[in-house]
Formats: structure tokens, sequence, C-alpha cells
């Protein structure tokens, strides 16, 4: 069996306690490979190979930087095929969703960035007569980035491409989940020429490895995308050491649709904002508030469509969903169900786990659900649920939908299907959430600042507000 390494100091090598964890494959339920069970002391040989590493990278030529990172990006692209087939069988997800969204992405990240940095600017303030003051943008150091395990290289790279970008190296920590991808990208930055020490990859546990480098006084910046409860404990961890916090973390997203909507292109896109990736996006629509003049239409529509998704293996080019990442989070996930059963709720689609024949009959597959009935107050309506489930409620006025959108711990992300274009920037203006989309879901463009508000996280990522986030700011004054 396999044993996955991390990837420290340019290197590959065993854990320093040489300790592995199994890694399961979510299709069929078993260990396919051993991943390292790191600690603090493979943190600390890391943050040793970082310090050397760092007067290098950060003094390179903007150019030279750039074009090591633009070779990153052609690498992944080039190992398309193994890196599709890595993610897929890692997390579960279809083939298909991996090779049009995961990879590419990963590829645009290390591109978008490594190009980005050739344009940066900061600004300057002239004072009339008396002087200027310009600002200068220096990279802060050695950073700890986090990374989930539902879209695993995609925002990976999200958060190590803006920081090495910058200037910085990087501790990075993959989730223990779905950890291959991350340990193949070391193979890629051995051949894009990046100097040792510069990026470090350490798999593990979350409260060995990950506290290791929240904890460490030597990493100045955290970046983080997970559940709200770990960024609350890194945050009080973090505050007293004044390092820089990026939080991107929990959602229970509204999709609002009302009835003067594109019918059918709402309703196509709904599907896929419900269920994509196994419902497993922070970004997925889970409360669906349908208003209630097309409210029976759209519930017997949205139904049919959901019961003809194909839920199969992830190489079955038939596909729409594969499994579930985990079996703890598929048995998380029908405790939900089960929960919103004794809230009130009917299930009008779906609730039971999937069965498929050998070798997949252990797999984590789990019929997309949908739920109605339930007060918009209640847990299944409140908490995040991170899986295939979604639930629909009708709503007659702006107003009464607002005040239930807006009901929860959450802000990331809204989506509004409406044909007035001024009742739609009126309701993305009073949604609290990051993003809203209109008429539209999960179009990304790198340049614009993402993240969300409440309990949704601290701070944004992408573009100019990822590249200032990585770089510490000073102000210098010159007097004429």
């Amino acid at each position: 069996m396999e044993k996955l390494q991390n990837f420290i100091n340019g290197t590959y090598c065993a854990p320093v306690n040489e300790t592995y964890l199994e890694n399961f494959e979510p299709a069929t339920g078993n260990v396919y490979s051993l991943i390292p069970d790191s600690d603090e002391f493979d943190v600390q040989n890391a943050v040793d190979a970082a310090e050397k590493a760092f007067p290098i990278w950060s003094k390179m030529n903007i150019e030279t930087r750039s074009a090591i990172l633009v070779k990153v990006s052609e690498g992944i692209h080039r190992r398309m095929d193994e890196f599709v087939k890595a993610e897929s069988r890692d997390n579960g997800k279809p083939e298909s969703l991996a090779a049009h969204v995961d990879i590419p992405r990963a590829v645009s990240n290390f591109h978008f960035f490594a190009t980005a940095i050739l344009h940066f600017a900061s600004e300057s303030h002239a004072m009339e007569g008396e002087g200027i003051n310009y600002t200068t943008r220096k990279p802060i150091g050695i950073v700890g980035c986090i990374s989930p395990w539902n879209l695993p290289l995609y925002l990976f790279t999200w958060k190590i491409a803006p920081a090495l970008a910058a200037g910085n190296c990087v501790i990075a920590k993959p989730s223990e989940v779905t950890p291959y991808t991350a340990y193949l990208l070391g193979q890629v930055l051995e051949e894009a020429g990046m100097p040792a020490g510069v990026l470090n990859i350490i798999h593990g546990y979350g409260h060995r490895v990950g506290d290791a480098i929240v904890k460490h006084p030597k990493i100045k910046a955290i970046s983080f995308t997970g559940g709200t409860k770990t960024g609350e404990y890194i945050a009080r961890t973090a505050a007293p050491m004044f390092k820089k916090l990026s939080l991107e973390l929990g959602g229970k997203n509204p999709n609002i649709i009302f009835d003067d909507c594109d019918f059918d292109a709402m309703l196509t896109t709904t599907i896929r904002s419900s269920f994509a990736n196994q419902g497993q996006i922070c970004l997925c629509g889970s409360r669906l508030f349908v208003q209630r003049g097309i409210y029976d239409k759209f519930k017997t529509a949205f139904v049919e469509r959901v019961n003809k998704l194909t839920v199969s293996f992830p190489t079955d080019p038939k596909a729409k969903m594969g499994a579930l990442v985990s079996k703890p989070h598929l048995e998380k996930v029908i405790s939900y169900i089960e929960l919103a059963k004794t809230e009130g709720g009917k299930v009008i689609a779906g609730g039971n786990q999937v069965h498929l024949e050998a070798p997949y009959n252990n797999g984590y597959y789990l019929q997309p659900t949908v739920i109605e009935g339930l007060a918009y107050t209640c847990r299944t309506n409140q908490e995040e649920i991170f899986g295939p489930v979604v639930t629909l409620t009708p709503f007659d006025t702006e107003e009464e939908v607002l005040t239930m959108a807006n009901s929860t711990q959450y802000g990331l992300s809204a989506t509004l299907w409406t044909s007035d274009l001024q009742r739609a920037h009126r309701m993305a203006d009073q949604i609290d959430a990051g993003i809203v989309w209109i008429n539209a879901w999960l179009v990304r463009d790198l340049r614009t600042p993402f993240g969300g508000v409440k309990s949704s996280g601290v701070g944004r990522e992408g573009g100019w507000e990822a590249l200032r986030f990585f770089t510490e700011a000073k102000n210098v004054y010159v007097k004429f």
C-alpha cells in the first residue's frame, strides 16, 4: 500500500514519528493509501526550511518568481488526467466534475496570481507644497495555509498561490481526508524549479498539525477554510499572538426564487446549486425560498429532475453525483434528515442511502434529498449540513423572505432569481452575504473579493484582496 509523504525543504520525507493514518476511498469504503500522522516536530522542520528559503524567495525579482509559478500552473495542466483521477478517487466526486471544475481551477489559481503579481501596485498620496507619502508592500514572511476536503486542490491552491506570489514562504496543510493531490503537487514544484523550503506541505490531523501551525510564533499569518467552530478556535488562539487572519467558514445559503424568474434557466441552475459535489460546496444553496405563485409548479418540476439524478461511482460517465467524502460525514448528513422529520419536515425526494454493487457496495452514497414543511427557524434550516439536502419554503413578500434568508448565523453567499432589475438590486443590498448572484450561481471572477459576513468568516480572498492580505503595508513620507 502506498505511503504518502510530507514535502519539506524541497524533498519528500516521512513524518518524524514514523506513524501513518489510513486514507479511505469514499467510493468503496476501503483504505487505499497511508498518510503521515505528522506533529509539531514536522511543522518545526518546515519552519526551519522556510526561514532559510525566505531571503531567496522574497528578494527574487518578480518576473522570475512569476515564471516559476506559471511553470507550476503548466505542470498541473500537463498532468491533468493524473490529477483528475487522484482528486476523484480521494474525494468521491465524479471524474467529470474534477475534470471540469477542480483541477482546471487549480491551474487557473496559479496562473492568475503568477501574472497578477506583475501588475500589483501600491499607492502614493501627494501633500501639495509639503511632500509625498508612498506605500510599500512587503511579504509577511512565513505564513500558514490550511485547506478543507470538499474542493481539495482547488482551495489548496487558492490559498498558497497568492501567498507565494507575494513573496512569502508557506507551511501548508491539506485536509487529512483528501491529501492525495496536494501530495502530487510536490512533484510539480520540483519540476518547476521552486527553491527548496518555499512551499512545505505537511499531512496529518488538524488538532496536531493545524494546531502547531496556528501556534507557531514564527508563522505570522493564517489563511483557513473550514468549519466555523474551528475558525473560532483559530481566532481565539492567534489573536493574542497578533497574527493576520483570513477565515472562510461555514454557510447556510439562501436561494430566493421570485415568480417572475426565467423558470427554465432557474430550474436547471438550481439543480446544480443544490447538489453539485454532493452538496459539499460551501456556496451551495441549501435553503430554497420560492414565491407562492410558482411554489407548486417549482416543487413538481424540481422533484422530477432530482429523481433523475444518477448517483454512482466516480468513474461512471453517467454519474451526476458520487460518494460523500467519508463515513462519519455520511452519518452526519443522514442524522440531519432524521432530525428534519422530527421537526415536522416531509421528505419529498430522496432521503435514503444508496447501495451500489461490488466493489462499491460499501461506499458512502446518498440520494439527493428534498424536504418541505419546516419552519425557517428550525435546526435543519439554521445549521450547516454540507450534503445533498435542501429544504423548500414558500414566501409571499420581499420583506418576509429577507427575514427568513437573514435569520441564520451565516452570511457567505446568496442567489436571487427575478426579472425585476430594481428588486434584484434592492434585495442584493439587504441580504447578509459576502457574495450575491443574480440569475446565476457560482460564477467566479478571480479578481473579485470572496468571503463571508457574520459567522461565515473574516477577511476576503481573491484578486488584490489576497495579495494585500499576504503583504504588510508601510507608509514612507518624503518632504519636498
